[in-house]
């Protein structure tokens, strides 16, 4: 959950100084606040990337401000001093924060500290809160993990993806075969509880026996979660272009849903439980708390280039690029680049859109009269679950996870 993409949307002009509408900060604090901070650099670009990500060493501003790793935390730091400007005397500590990227842990494990610490020195960190950062399995080791672990990280997520060589490849990924699973048992020496592992399926190429050979590794590593993600081709991608010349396959969706069963079936098997049509967890504590609160409508900021934020009602996102994000900071400008204010019936919409994702569902009072007629339908296709259905909640069957995005519309529609 933690990559930005590369292209923003439209919306209003955001202000100079960031200033929300009343409206935004009306009963904040009896929601939860997250922070997400975006690390926009990485050391070489996956084929399948289409992330707002940037390999370059130093990037500079229109006006000559550098923007460069080393300096990189400074201007997140001025963010956050920026949003505890424009959150004014909101109360709320901050109950999760989120180092996504590009690769956080290619900058030193003190800058993420002084990341974080800033937002503790602002906002408070609420007691038993979640900070977790992604990492790269070959730009972490144990000295750095004890590092991240020692400035106050609890969680980390390393990017795994898959297990066989012929797969990464394809991927572009660089890990070293194994590397991974060792850095689970790295950052558990480290002492971090709670450690995920990414991994992608239907990579061009990949064989059943590929992707169940992935699955018995990242279990063997004994992670208390896994996220497991369908490869989505954006176009203007160096995979794109090289399906699109023919030299590797498209894999399609039927392919997609039998490597879905086959992650369902091992991971359940290994004592995980699905909460999110993406992600397993051993516990509701190794459950991401920071990636419910986007699915949940909660509130978060999202500091750094082309990152999001969303607080009552108002998303709004910066600009992308890292040297007009230093530029706007040094001047003492909100970095926003545009924003929308939601209407009732958007929030409506997308609370079902999210919350449908979850293993706990979303109330059908939420549907429209066309809507709940359509899930009606979906009960008696097999593809919500009749009892909490009857209990006034859609929740998808595990038929509905595989048709989840078709469910989602009807439902909407």
């Amino acid at each position: 959950m933690g990559g930005m993409p590369s292209v923003l949307p439209d919306g209003e002009p955001m202000p100079e100084d960031g200033a929300l509408p009343v409206s935004a900060v009306a009963g904040a604090a009896n929601r939860p606040l997250g922070f997400y901070l975006h690390v926009p650099y990485c050391a070489t670009r996956c084929g399948y990337c289409d992330f707002n990500t940037y390999t370059a060493t130093e990037l500079r501003g229109s006006g000559g401000v550098l923007a460069s790793r080393d300096n990189y935390a400074d201007m997140v730091v001025e963010e956050v001093r920026l949003a505890r400007k424009v959150l004014g005397d909101d109360p709320r500590p901050v109950e999760t924060v989120f180092v996504g990227g590009g690769t956080p842990t290619l900058l030193a494990a003190a800058d993420l500290g002084r990341m974080l610490g800033a937002i503790r020195d602002e906002f408070g960190l609420a007691e038993g809160a979640e900070v977790t950062t992604e990492a790269n399995p070959e730009s972490v080791d144990p000295r750095y993990l004890e590092r991240l672990r020692a400035a106050g990280f609890n969680r980390v997520s390393f990017g795994m993806q898959s297990a066989r060589q012929h797969v990464l490849r394809v991927l572009d990924r660089t890990h070293t075969p194994g590397r991974p699973e060792a850095c689970v048992a790295e950052a558990r020496a480290a002492g971090f509880d709670h450690v995920n592992l990414d991994l992608i399926y239907g990579t061009p190429g990949e064989r059943d026996e590929d992707w169940r050979a992935s699955l018995e590794a990242a279990l063997g590593a004994g992670p208390d979660h896994v996220s497991a993600y369908a490869l989505i081709v954006e176009e203007g991608t160096q995979l794109a272009r090289r399906i699109r010349r023919g030299e590797v396959p498209m894999t399609d969706d039927d392919v997609h849903a039998d490597r879905y069963l086959i992650a369902e079936e091992m991971l359940s098997a290994a004592g995980f439980r699905w909460y999110e049509v993406s992600n397993w967890a051993t516990s509701v504590a190794g459950r991401c708390r920071h990636n419910e609160l986007y699915w949940r409508g909660a509130d978060w900021w999202g500091a750094g280039p082309g990152a999001h934020s969303h607080v009552g009602g108002v998303r709004w996102w910066n600009v992308k690029h890292p040297g007009a994000y230093a530029q706007a900071l040094s001047e003492g400008r909100s970095p926003g680049a545009g924003r929308e204010v939601l209407t009732d019936e958007e929030r409506r919409v997308e609370r079902i859109l999210l919350e449908l994702r979850l293993a706990e569902g979303c109330p059908l009072d939420l549907l429209a009269p066309a809507g709940a007629a359509a899930a009606s339908r979906a009960v008696a296709d097999g593809l919500l679950e009749q009892e909490p259905y009857g209990a006034g909640r859609a929740v998808l069957t595990l038929r509905g996870r595989l048709l989840a995005d078709a469910v989602v519309r009807d439902l909407v529609d």
